[in-house]
């Protein structure tokens, strides 16, 4: 595990996936605001469209997991939900590529989405329906991952000028949300939770320059492999070729000739 010292309580840089995902989010508060001004009959509608709800998700309104986290109604929400996202992400930037943090914001997000499905479909969501909507469950997942990588540092406890560490940090929070499991906000606290265990499983799985990349290894590593094999069998095939010419020549385990020869080496080159 990585140890760092404590960090002062100012934000990182504001670029590469941190800056897609912040002005991702802002677009679509702002796209929210303006049909919320345009449209007030309709406003409600859209928003509950875009919103996750489990029992909707189920009868085939599959965009839901994706789309909920850009629905920001509320703008205290959305300005705490921004900031928390900048800082974490930020941070993490500072160490992991673009795409890995987008891959850890992305499968958290859908983490959260399936906890919240798989606890209405138990029938163990509250009598009333509720709609998941923001992307706390992506921030979660951002936190989890520095209280696991980077449990050592110190973050402020704004506006108290006290120091605490990540881990002790992500532990409270999570404190907090266990607690919430036993009120009203169930759903929310239970999606939370599936959104950090998302993060989890994905900074212990997930290569380490994001899963796009680490799928493109795979390929071409697929590729390289199919060349190797295609290379060998046509070492072998000019091995039987040369002992019907009365030659032997030989290759090794890459499929690249054996010179045991000089003079015949010199001669063939």
């Amino acid at each position: 595990m990585a140890r760092f010292g404590s960090t002062p309580f100012a934000f990182p840089d504001f670029h590469g996936a941190t800056r897609r995902l912040v002005l991702w989010n802002l677009a679509a508060f702002f796209a929210l605001l303006l049909t919320q001004l345009a449209l007030r009959d309709t406003a409600p509608q859209i928003q509950a469209a875009f919103s996750l709800d489990p029992h909707a998700f189920l009868d085939g309104w599959i965009w839901q997991p994706l789309t909920y986290s850009l629905v920001h109604p509320t703008i205290v929400g959305t300005l705490f939900e921004l900031l928390s996202l900048w800082f974490l992400a930020g941070f993490l930037e500072s160490f992991h590529s673009s795409a890995w943090i987008t891959g850890l914001y992305v499968v958290s997000v859908l983490g959260t989405a399936l906890a919240a499905v798989l606890l209405y479909w138990a029938g163990l969501a509250p009598a009333s329906n509720q709609m998941l909507f923001g992307c706390v469950g992506g921030i979660f997942g951002l936190l989890v991952a520095i209280g696991v990588l980077y449990g050592d540092v110190q973050f402020m406890m704004f506006p108290l000028p006290i120091g605490i560490k990540a881990r002790y940090l992500v532990a409270i929070y999570a404190l907090v949300t266990v607690a919430m499991l036993f009120g009203q906000q169930r759903m929310y606290a239970f999606a939370q939770l599936g959104g950090a265990l998302a993060g989890l499983i994905y900074i212990r799985l997930a290569p380490r320059r994001g899963i796009s990349m680490g799928l493109s290894e795979k390929w071409y590593g697929l590729r390289n492999r199919y060349y190797r094999w295609k290379r060998r069998r046509a070492a072998r095939k000019f091995e039987v070729y040369m002992r019907s010419q009365g030659r032997t020549v030989r290759f090794d385990g890459q499929g690249r000739q054996i010179d045991e020869d000089p003079e015949d080496k010199k001669r063939w080159n």
